[in-house]
């Protein structure tokens, strides 16, 4: 199979009908061979009871349905198990994304060379304070901190080798730092295309502040784990060590002070407080080491999800 296209959605009834149809001319149009994959994110509208029409239609759209809401990184994460093309394009359900990119973003990646594309959306429709800002902002501090040269991060709009999509997981709000994912695992081939992006048609948008949020933590837990998530002891024990050492220095200091200067009052100096304090955090770090270790060494299968119902796809 040569494309497989991975779609997360959340209540887009509306959308799904003129997008899957929209999908299909461009797939025969190009003659690929291809599968749809719809992943359906708790949505509380008529969205599975609409797949299923589609998949009764034509066997090329398949489904995934999970009993409740789990986020967009769950929904791709399951779609990218699923996948079985030799390239895998991801976009989104509300038609801001356009089906027409596919091939040029198929054939960057099959003759370009390239492990993973992503798209740039140059120009935008969204609202400029509550999406186009948090996304600037979003892709200046993730350009700076990953090394990588992407002008947008956030575009769903992205595609990549199959064997990148089975080295990586996916949770969280991690979705959007794919990209920086794909490095951590050794593909560094990472390329960029500006593509279309459309006025919204239908649905009303999904963002809020609570991502804007979440979106920075899970981007210092990537660039943590990609650098010590498995020798999480070489940066807690370094720092664990630096500060023990200075707080015992200062602590003898101290000491030797007060043997030397009889009116030389330790207990009631606070830098002799702050020496304890710090030999205490030292140790406390150093012991977080330890266990960090112990748990990355030990860690259970973290992407588990309560899936109701699937259509041509394995149950």
């Amino acid at each position: 199979m040569q494309v497989s296209v991975v779609i997360p959605l959340f209540n887009e009834d509306e959308s799904l009908p003129e997008l899957c149809r929209w999908i299909t001319r461009v797939m025969d149009q190009e003659k690929l061979s291809y599968e749809v994959i719809l992943i359906d994110d708790g949505s509380t509208d008529n969205s599975w009871e609409v797949i299923t029409q589609i998949s009764a239609a034509n066997s090329a759209f398949k489904g995934i349905q999970f009993q409740r809401n789990y986020g967009k990184s769950a929904a791709l994460n399951e779609g990218f198990k699923a996948a079985q093309g030799e390239v895998i394009i991801t976009m989104d359900a509300d038609m801001q994304d356009s089906p027409d990119e596919i091939p040029a973003l198929r054939d960057m990646i099959v003759n370009g060379g390239f492990d993973v594309v992503s798209g740039w959306k140059k120009k935008r429709f969204d609202n400029t304070l509550t999406k186009n800002i948090p996304s600037k902002l979003f892709n200046a501090v993730a350009r700076k901190s990953s090394g990588i040269q992407l002008n947008d991060f956030n575009c769903g709009l992205k595609a990549y080798k199959n064997k990148v999509v089975k080295s990586i997981e996916v949770y969280g709000e991690m979705h959007r730092y794919i990209p920086i994912l794909a490095k951590g695992s050794g593909y560094k081939k990472i390329g960029e295309k500006v593509v279309e992006h459309r006025a919204r048609k239908y649905g009303v948008t999904k963002f809020g502040w609570q991502r804007f949020v979440n979106g920075f933590l899970d981007l210092a837990t990537i660039l943590f784990l990609n650098k010590f998530g498995k020798r999480p002891m070489q940066f807690f024990g370094l720092l664990g060590t630096l500060f023990f050492l200075i707080g015992f220095t200062a602590s003898i200091y101290l000491v030797l002070a007060k043997f030397a200067t009889e009116d030389f009052s330790l207990t009631n100096r606070p830098a002799f407080y702050i020496a304890l304090t710090t030999m205490v955090i030292g140790m406390q770090l150093f012991l977080t080491g330890f266990v960090a270790e112990l748990v990355a060494r030990n860690a259970t299968e973290r992407n588990v999800y309560l899936i109701a119902s699937k259509i041509g796809l394995d149950q």
